[in-house]
């Protein structure tokens, strides 16, 4: 089924959500309204073995569409978007990220919070929100847990961005396959859950997510008020936003 800005699928109990706002699939408002529908739909759903994030066009997703950061859409695009991952959070079944090209700012949040994240050797991964004057809220509580803290740190802190190898290296992704035979490598790879017993990989990946210790709701919504009504109202967030917009380089004034 097509929705516009995304395209969704449910075969062999495997449910697709495909970014489909190419070429850089930029997460809008409405976008993200979509992706969640369809994560509720797929919450529903007991008998799907995985769910999967996929695109069409040459990035995964460039992240969030910066005019919806600012003024009154911030509290709508944080809503619409930490929803994303509220339900994520609650969904059964393992997740994966198909990472074909650039995952940058929200597009790359989506993709590591992930279960399993398959990419291209033409991947890039990257959080360079800090350039426009704000952070990733997702990013900080998932990117230590991946990667540890002082990576996490720098990435966060710089807004590097990093190739699938260096990725892949860092425990970002699990597997790093030629742009070439993509297609065939991760259609071979996504049969491995077709023999499996859906209820176990449902038990599994709860028992392992307890055993994580994480209580993501909570830690979440601590950050998100953090960001809306504290870095928000910096002179210095708001500078580095509009100048994105206008094409200009943003004159920090540190309040």
């Amino acid at each position: 089924m097509t929705n516009d800005l995304i395209i969704i699928e449910k075969v062999n109990h495997i449910g697709k959500i495909i970014f489909n706002n190419a070429p850089l699939n930029i997460l809008t408002i409405g976008m993200m309204e979509q992706i969640n529908e369809a994560l509720e739909d797929f919450l529903e759903d007991e008998s799907l073995k995985a769910v999967i994030f996929d695109h069409n066009g040459k990035a995964f997703s460039a992240g969030v569409d910066i005019g919806d950061h600012m003024g009154d859409k911030a509290p709508k695009m944080i809503k619409e978007f930490h929803g994303i991952f509220r339900k994520l959070n609650k969904l059964k079944c393992p997740t994966i990220a198909s990472v074909k090209g650039a995952a940058l700012g929200g597009g790359c949040e989506i993709a590591i919070f992930c279960d399993i994240v398959l990419t291209s050797d033409k991947a890039k991964f990257g959080q360079p929100e800090i350039k426009v004057g704000v952070f990733p809220p997702i990013a900080v509580i998932a990117f230590p847990q991946i990667i540890g803290n002082k990576k996490a740190f720098e990435l966060i802190m710089l807004g590097e961005i990093i190739d699938a190898n260096e990725a892949h290296r860092l425990g970002i992704s699990n597997y790093v396959f030629p742009f070439d035979l993509y297609n065939q490598k991760f259609a071979k790879y996504i049969e491995s859950f077709n023999n499996l017993s859906t209820i176990v990989l449902q038990y599994s990946k709860k028992a392992f997510n307890r055993a994580l210790g994480i209580d993501f709701e909570t830690k979440l919504d601590e950050i998100e008020e953090f960001y809306l009504k504290e870095l928000m109202s910096t002179h210095d967030a708001n500078e580095g936003l509009q100048s994105f917009l206008e094409k200009r380089s943003p004159n920090w004034q540190n309040r």
